[in-house]
């Protein structure tokens, strides 16, 4: 039992390698964890499915975050940004991806469309790129970063639920924390992922690279806007009132979906985009968003079936039972169970909760400070999320970068990623386990 969880995130990473499609490898890895922990085939199906629920909240706001940003394109908003982006930054290959981490930092606490906004802003910009020779999986990198490290440790829009989860974690299991806290336990390891950041832009991807037609599979269904020139006019203001509106309502009822409900009336409502265009702006919002959302449900049915079958308790228990009173070996062998975990299920919010009730009791007989605690649940539950075949932080990236067939999911996307973010956040979140 105590190998369930491994045995079958290698069966999810070695199917994902080989281009295996990232749903059927991650149902592929349910079965094997329900065939290891006694089940039957139909029972592990079964399982699967009942905990496809869990994130169905979650599709459900990427629904209608991907119909909210395809309203936004509507309006040729968006145009003006991409102009600006070749305007100022053609021949600038550095800043432009930096650019691009910017923007994608903007859409978790400003305006809130999640990965909504890369299907939008990202396939204008290819061409461009094979122009520069850019190397798209630094692109990736850079969105990777914008979509993850403002959340890790920003207590503000989904940095906000991020942080609450991880103090419910803790209070729910007996370890009394603030926001405050959170924020300073989570600083040092958001510092790691600036660090791969930067490694990514300035020395591993800095060269030029020329992108091949078909690397990326079959060609998406996705034809790129085109960036015309457009000038600023009343319908792009009202643009911004429904995002401020669309932010706004979301920060204050913590819930992606009312918020993105809000902006998608406010479209409609103040006729920035005609209400006959209702059902083409939903359509292209499933076409863009569909494939993301399903791949989270199926995740979540994955997660399902390694917590029900105490695999993963199972796990920690194992990897705890030798570890004795060094903080040190217990830190590292936490965040590496956090990585194997959330790989897995491919959700940094949806892991914390697991890992909270784990990690807490062994931190306090370990005498870990709260802070480190923290630090420690924050960490593991971001780790594995980047570079992971079934995080919406490499599915997002790859659903634009890979508009013209010429980006891979797993190759391109997913290691890259999780080179040049996994391995800082787990010594920086060693670091701050042991110093705070």
């Amino acid at each position: 039992m105590e190998w369930v969880v491994v045995i079958s995130v290698l069966v999810l990473t070695v199917l994902s390698l080989l281009r295996i499609n990232v749903i059927i490898a991650i149902i592929a890895a349910a079965l094997t964890a329900g065939l290891m922990s006694g089940l039957s085939i139909v029972e592990s199906i079964e399982m699967m499915v009942s905990g496809m629920g869990g994130q169905a909240s979650t599709a459900l706001s990427y629904i209608l975050l991907g119909a909210f940003a395809v309203a936004i394109s509507y309006t040729g908003i968006t145009a003006i940004l991409v102009n600006f982006l070749i305007k100022v930054l053609t021949g600038k290959k550095m800043m432009m991806v930096l650019a691009i981490a910017g923007v994608a930092c903007l859409s978790q606490n400003l305006v809130p469309v999640h990965i909504a906004f890369i299907p939008i802003l990202i396939p204008p910009l290819l061409k461009l790129f094979d122009e520069m020779k850019v190397d798209r999986r630094g692109v990736a990198a850079a969105l990777t970063f914008g979509l993850k490290a403002p959340y890790v440790t920003i207590p503000a829009g989904f940095g906000l639920i991020f942080h609450e989860t991880i103090q419910n974690g803790m209070v729910e299991n007996g370890s009394d924390i603030t926001i405050g806290q959170t924020t300073l336990a989570m600083l040092i390891p958001g510092a790691g992922m600036v660090v791969g950041l930067l490694i990514a832009i300035f020395f591993t991807y800095r060269k030029d690279r020329e992108s091949i037609s078909g690397a990326g599979g079959s060609e998406a269904n996705f034809t790129a806007p085109p960036a015309e020139n457009v000038t600023f006019n009343q319908k792009h203001a009202l643009t911004l009132v429904a995002i401020a509106g669309a932010l706004i309502v979301q920060i204050f009822t913590q819930n992606l979906i009312i918020g993105a409900l809000t902006g998608l009336v406010l479209m409609f409502g103040l006729v920035v985009v005609p209400f006959r265009k209702g059902d083409q702006v939903m359509a292209d919002g499933i076409a863009m968003m569909g494939q993301i959302a399903f791949v989270m449900l199926v995740a979540s049915g994955f997660g399902k079936v390694l917590e029900d079958t105490g695999a993963v308790s199972s796990l920690v228990e194992m990897s705890s039972s030798f570890l004795g009173d060094n903080q040190a070996l217990i830190a590292l062998i936490l965040l590496l169970v956090g990585l194997v975990v959330t790989i897995g299920i491919g959700s940094s919010f949806g892991t914390i909760p697991i890992l909270a009730a784990l990690f807490v009791p062994i931190c306090l007989a370990a005498d870990f400070s709260t802070l480190a605690t923290a630090s420690l649940i924050g960490t593991a539950g971001a780790l594995g999320d980047a570079g992971s075949p079934a995080s919406d932080s490499t599915l997002g990236p790859t659903s634009g970068l890979n508009a013209d067939g010429k980006h891979h999911h797993i190759w391109d996307t997913c290691v890259p990623t999780f080179l040049h973010f996994n391995i800082p956040l787990i010594l920086f979140g060693w670091i701050a386990a042991m110093v705070l």
